[in-house]
């Protein structure tokens, strides 16, 4: 009997134990993939909450308790309206920022196609982007996908060039969410309106993070999520300047004064709105933080992992954005061996992240596969600090060599290095 309870006891032991042990692990995760999401901020919980109860009626309802929740979407959307130095008018949510591309994409071809059936767009866009595209060329669109430079910019020159007189509109990303670099979106949307043509931005994960003015910019279009910002999932919004002919997308009520169907997210709307107040209110405080910590791991990576390349443009790119190549090695291996050290990492768009197939937006900037399947992407967030960064920096320095010590690539390489600095040396002493 003593035995037994001594081994129960000792099982109670080694069960708590273990929660511990697992409480411990849980503390010690550090998350640098914020391009992929962020968590919810507790203002912004705070400010959802009653719409999941008391305040639940339907903003369609002329009832109070629908009027109510009507009249908080209104407030939501002259915040963000103001964010975008927009009209409350322009401003429609969406369930996120996929559909708000697909809105924008399809909207304008279809409204449009009388006019012309050619829209240009880059070839490093999301793909909420780039399927949209495709699944027009099928009936019917030409679609021309502009190259871009080594750092992942878009020539102006390129896009002067391949308007055409046929060309309804033209749709850039602000800013690339697996390489971070930004375009000189001012400068295409000239481009683009001297053309007559129309503009649209991927804005999803530029939005709030940098100062934007759609007048200023001369942006007609513009596609946001709230997840991106501290904001709940499943929240967007397009932004279309007034008097643009576009489709609807989602038919089916009155909503969004006619132009998608469907129940307001009330409780997502009043999450994003709080959300953007509250990233913007922070914007150049944790722009210049995190492009300080950004700055400090690509200085340290390059300096203490020799075959490792910066992928985007070094300064225009945004504040938060990592991504570095290393040769010899393949991704996944440096995503599951950071992982078991509490590192949450990705090696690109998180949309993706399962294909096996190298990024389009690396090779698109000139990576070979075999670099290209070794990139990692790292992106900081509002909590991230420099212990963070210098723990993330560390363990990658061990991981990439623990790799290294296992791949024939690199064995291959040594010995081929090897043999080359042989036969330089003897080249010198025979001379």
């Amino acid at each position: 009997m003593s035995s037994n309870v001594l081994d129960i006891a000792e099982l109670e032991f080694l069960y708590y134990a273990r929660i511990t042990e697992n409480e411990d692990q849980r503390m010690k995760t550090i998350y640098l993939d914020n391009a992929a999401t962020t968590a919810v901020l507790g203002e912004v919980l705070e400010v959802m909450l009653p719409y999941f109860t008391e305040q639940f009626g339907n903003p369609s309802s002329i009832y109070p308790l629908g009027q109510a929740a009507s009249d908080t979407i209104a407030r939501a959307r002259c915040t963000i309206a103001t964010e975008l130095k927009a009209i409350e008018a322009e401003v429609y949510f969406t369930s996120g920022g996929s559909e708000a591309n697909n809105w924008a994409i399809k909207g304008v071809a279809q409204a449009n196609a009388k006019k012309g059936r050619h829209i240009i767009t880059s070839a490093i866009e999301h793909h909420s982007i780039l399927h949209t595209c495709q699944a027009l060329e099928k009936i019917g669109f030409e679609i021309t996908y502009l190259p871009v430079d080594r750092n992942g910019m878009v020539d102006s020159a390129n896009l002067k060039a391949a308007l055409r007189s046929d060309t309804i509109l033209v749709s850039i990303m602000f800013a690339n969410n697996e390489i971070g670099t930004i375009q000189p979106i001012a400068e295409l949307a000239r481009i683009t309106h001297d053309h007559g043509a129309l503009f649209h931005t991927d804005a999803v994960q530029a939005f709030c993070h940098e100062a934007i003015d759609v007048q200023t910019l001369g942006i007609d279009l513009l596609s946001a999520s709230a997840h991106k910002i501290n904001g709940p999932k499943g929240v967007g919004l397009l932004y279309a300047r007034k008097g643009i002919a576009m489709t609807n997308l989602i038919e089916g009520g009155w909503q969004e004064r006619g132009r998608r169907g469907g129940t307001e997210n009330v409780s997502g709307i009043v999450g994003f709105a709080k959300a953007v107040e509250l990233t913007s209110a922070e914007r150049q405080q944790e722009h210049d933080r995190q492009t300080q910590l950004r700055n400090h791991a690509i200085a340290r990576i390059l300096a203490e992992i020799p075959y490792s390349r910066l992928n985007g443009h070094a300064t225009h790119r945004l504040a938060n954005n990592i991504n570095i190549s290393f040769e010899f090695i393949e991704g996944e291996g440096m995503l599951l061996q950071m992982a078991s050290r509490g590192i949450c990492v990705s090696s690109g768009s998180a949309c993706t992240s399962g294909s096996l197939d190298p990024s389009h937006v690396l090779l698109a900037i000139g990576l070979p596969q075999e670099i290209a399947h070794g990139s990692l992407r790292m992106t900081l967030g509002r909590t991230t600090s420099y212990e963070d960064i210098d723990y993330a920096v560390d363990s990658l320095v061990q991981v990439i060599g623990n790799l290294r010590m296992m791949s024939p690539l690199w064995e291959d390489f040594k010995a081929y290095d090897s043999v080359s600095l042989i036969e330089a040396l003897a080249g010198v002493q025979n001379s």
